[in-house]
């Protein structure tokens, strides 16, 4: 086996032919719920002055695992017909999950450590995502997956519930209030934020109507939103109980026809052997 079939065989989370993953990609996957957890860390100041040397040494120990890992599965690629050459690892390059990964180290090497990648560095942290697609979580991907595609219509249409009342309360509350707050809703841009943080239901309190017509739309918005959050969470419920309960059937039917199959060719057997 050449060095580079076997960087694929650990790296390609595709190419394992047994189930999980590959102990490179599980070490590789501890490395970086290592690394979220060094960046969530040297956030604070008081973690980060007890042991300033402990994050120098682990950023750089583990940027440059990661730098010397981007560097084998680029490498690795060639295996994968459509990122043979060189023009097949730029395309391999150009990938989201390598681009990501790319960002995450070149900073630190181009500023000598100077750069604090911590943002790119979490953003490591959604290959995991990638990873769990094609390990043992690959099955409730496929729930989810298949739960959104067969109420994708329902749920645009919610979509578009919600960005017109959206778009209507900043409307109206810009008419209503306009002249009276002009820095929270002097326009319709500036009272979406208002809109937004009222139909999540979140209701910061940063920004609020005072006419007495902005109160009673406000209100109107208000409960609104409370129906606008709880329709696509009903779609999604039933969605999700139907998958499964499609996915339960599923083996019994295939017993059934399997046991029907069975059947008509014992029959048959029994008329050849009568026939005889």
């Amino acid at each position: 086996m050449s060095v580079r079939k076997l960087l694929y065989d650990q790296l390609e989370p595709t190419a394992r032919k047994g189930r999980g993953l590959s102990p490179t990609n599980r070490l590789v996957s501890i490395l970086i719920l290592f690394a979220v957890a060094v960046v969530i860390l040297e956030s604070e100041p008081l973690v980060r002055s007890a042991a300033p040397q402990f994050f120098t040494i682990a950023e750089s120990w583990l940027l440059t695992i990661f730098s010397a890992e981007y560097i084998a599965r680029v490498y690795a690629a060639g295996e994968d017909p459509r990122y043979r050459g060189l023009q097949g690892r730029l395309r391999y390059a150009r990938q989201i999950w390598s681009i990501v990964d790319l960002l995450a180290i070149v900073p630190f090497w181009l500023t000598g450590g100077t750069f604090n990648s911590a943002l790119l560095r979490i953003f490591k942290f959604a290959r995991l995502l990638r990873v769990a697609r094609l390990g043992r979580f690959s099955q409730a991907w496929d729930l989810l997956s298949q739960s959104i595609a067969s109420r994708k219509f329902e749920l645009g249409i919610t979509a578009g519930i919600a960005a017109l009342v959206l778009l209507l309360s900043s409307a109206v509350l810009y008419v209503v209030e306009g002249a009276i707050q002009p820095e929270a809703f002097g326009s319709i841009p500036r009272a979406l934020w208002w809109s937004i943080a009222t139909l999540t239901t979140v209701g910061y309190g940063d920004v609020s109507p005072v006419s007495p017509i902005g109160k009673i739309f406000a209100g109107v918005t208000a409960i609104a939103g409370i129906g606008l959050i709880a329709m696509p969470t009903g779609i999604l419920a039933a969605a999700f109980s139907d998958v499964i309960q499609r996915r339960a059937k599923a083996p019994t039917e295939e017993r059934i026809e399997e046991e029907s199959r069975n059947g008509v060719q014992i029959s048959a057997s029994s008329q050849d052997r009568s026939r005889a």
